[in-house]
């Protein structure tokens, strides 16, 4: 046994609750160095020898290196006293909060090792501790639109000069051409036949640029977007379709032309909102820059969210769109900036106002310090997007690397907040996925096809059902083409039919994953999702050429997009699969 590689973390991603009943413990080994791995356990007021439980766990991921262990326990009284055991050959050993130790368990119930003080403990299950985000999430299909580029509802909101709508305009950093919230519900009809169940806009809170991420009033919609009745009937229309709306946040930053700001450039030191931004001085410079900003962009000034004035403001934000507007969540722009303190009240707020509103976290890296159930639900997976686009677009990496990245990810954080983690492939800051696949529609038909049977919940960018392509920003945000002869009707096809397999079922949403074939220098897998109704098989084949796949398996089988049939003989189940393609096996 490599004891060095073992690892556990108390109350963390690997001890922690994924219900008011139920625990989630975890434990790290070397890949392939044990026979069998435990949990000993019992309650820590009664924890006698006879009384002892002895649970052995199971693999939940591996990747290179490592091993993860886990078990599912439901502790009687809430209380929860633990310790790990490792068996390789005739070698056991025992793994507590004092260390590794070899001894068996003592009879008389002497000795450190299983004295309730020298164990792990999982203290007392408290419920409002516990991460729950949102049930309807798992079950959701998002729909990015970017409000000045999905579509013109209102042409006398139009601004003066805006561009002609066409499917060849072309975009710039500060260009408009007239998209607005009228323009949405003019459409959530079609966004209903595609599928969607829920829209996540861009900011459309008034502001200097097409972009809307410069804030100038956080409680009014921008005029040439429409008013507040606009945004409240588009809540309703939406709801009434079965669509749930989610806004983002800018909290983090303000815009140039906010009041506050404006008041310190004028005022100076006169002013009561010196405060409320991060000032190195005064006057305030822009050359050289001598206050806080989003990144180093001066008409972004970075708010101080411990001034009590401002955060006071902010809630009344959160509270007022999810409250007396409607929405359904709030995604949270550069939120790894802002104080912990401030989301937890934020968090407070918005549940409050409505206990099934979704908070969902901007942020590129490992998340778990907002993950703990008093901040966010769960935050935009763009560590999956990279993978799944290294992997199945851009072909950089073996399947080995690709599952390992995953593996990774899926023990980084709770079940709960991976199955609500926001996939997305592409955005407004992004190139699109069609560009990023250089123009191969099956190479981004495989990478949409992952994200859609994956665990998690998709999210798909205005036009990409359609086969918009686009650079890098401005070049992504194009003004959605609505010409029916410009519009790819097969990749749309696709596309719905992949959302009506996913909301279909219940297994490709939330049900169990797991790697089936992922080696290295391989460039297919083969993974399975399953739940007690049905099980899925998917073979994906990144390579321009045709692969066999073997793979264990007994019964019958059909594939969900062509409807053609397999069979298993002997246990084995052979697959034929298509450069470039993929199938969706469905047991019968």
């Amino acid at each position: 046994m490599l004891l060095e590689a073992i690892h556990h973390q108390p109350k963390s991603q690997y001890a922690y609750a994924y219900d008011e009943e139920t625990l989630h413990i975890r434990v790290r080994t070397k890949r392939g160095d044990m026979d069998k791995v435990s949990v000993v356990w019992g309650d820590k007021y009664d924890f006698q020898p006879e009384k002892i439980t002895t649970t052995e766990m199971t693999v939940l991921a591996h990747d290179k290196l490592f091993d993860y262990y886990q078990v599912e326990i439901k502790p009687p009284f809430r209380r929860f006293a633990y310790a790990f055991k490792f068996e390789k050959g005739k070698k056991t050993v025992f793994l507590n909060e004092v260390g590794f130790q070899e001894d068996e368990l003592s009879q008389s119930g002497v000795g450190m090792l299983w004295s309730p003080s020298g164990m792990f403990e999982f203290p007392f299950l408290n419920a409002v501790d516990v991460n729950k985000p949102p049930a309807w999430v798992k079950d959701a299909v998002f729909y990015q639109i970017f409000p000045e580029r999905f579509a013109n509802g209102d042409p006398s909101l139009t601004p003066e000069g805006a561009e002609e709508w066409h499917a060849d305009a072309v975009p710039t950093r500060d260009n408009f051409f007239g998209g607005d919230l009228q323009g949405v519900i003019d459409n959530l009809d079609y966004l209903v036949d595609l599928g969607i169940t829920c829209i996540y806009f861009t900011p459309f809170f008034e502001a200097y640029s097409n972009h809307k991420y410069d804030t100038i009033d956080y409680l009014k919609v921008d005029p040439q977007f429409g008013d507040n009745e606009t945004a409240k009937r588009l809540v309703d229309e939406a709801h009434k379709r079965g669509i749930k709306i989610m806004l983002d946040a800018v909290f983090n930053h303000s815009g140039y032309y906010w009041p506050p700001f404006q008041d310190v450039l004028k005022r100076g030191e006169d002013s009561r909102f010196t405060d409320w931004f991060h000032l190195r001085g005064l006057p305030i410079s822009e050359s050289p820059l001598n206050y806080d900003t989003f990144g180093f962009v001066p008409q972004m000034p970075k708010l101080n969210t411990e001034n009590p004035e401002v955060k006071a403001y902010l809630l009344e934000v959160a509270r007022y769109w999810v409250e007396d507007i409607g929405v359904d969540g709030w995604r949270l722009d550069v939120a790894n900036e802002v104080d912990h303190r401030f989301w937890r009240e934020f968090r407070d707020t918005v549940k409050t106002a409505n206990p099934e509103a979704y908070i969902l976290g901007e942020i590129w890296h490992n998340s778990l310090a907002w993950l703990q159930g008093d901040q966010f639900d769960a935050v935009m997976n763009y560590p999956v997007t990279n993978s799944i686009l290294d992997f199945f677009v851009k072909d950089e990496i073996d399947a080995e690397s690709f599952m390992g990245r995953l593996e990774q990810l899926l023990i980084a954080y709770p079940l709960q907040a991976n199955e609500a983690t926001f996939n997305l492939l592409d955005s407004h800051d992004t190139p699109r996925l069609l560009t990023l696949a250089e123009g191969n529609k099956k190479r981004m038909k495989l990478a949409a096809l992952f994200q859609l049977t994956y665990l998690g919940a998709p999210c798909i960018y205005y036009g990409d059902e359609i086969g918009m392509d686009g650079g890098g920003d401005p070049d992504c945000r194009k003004p959605m083409v609505w010409e029916k002869d410009r519009q790819d009707k097969d990749m749309f096809a696709f596309y719905k039919k992949l959302i009506q397999l996913r909301k279909d079922y219940r297994a490709l949403r939330d049900g169990s994953f797991t790697f089936l074939k992922a080696e290295k220098d391989a460039k297919y897998v083969a993974f399975e999702r399953e739940d007690d109704a049905n099980h899925f098989v998917v073979v994906m084949n990144s390579d321009e050429k045709k692969t066999k796949v073997k793979l264990p398996a007994e019964g019958s089988f059909v594939d969900m997009l062509t409807g053609k049939s397999y069979k298993a003989s002997r246990g084995t189940l052979v697959v034929e699969v298509e450069g470039l393609e993929a199938v969706v096996l469905k047991a019968e």
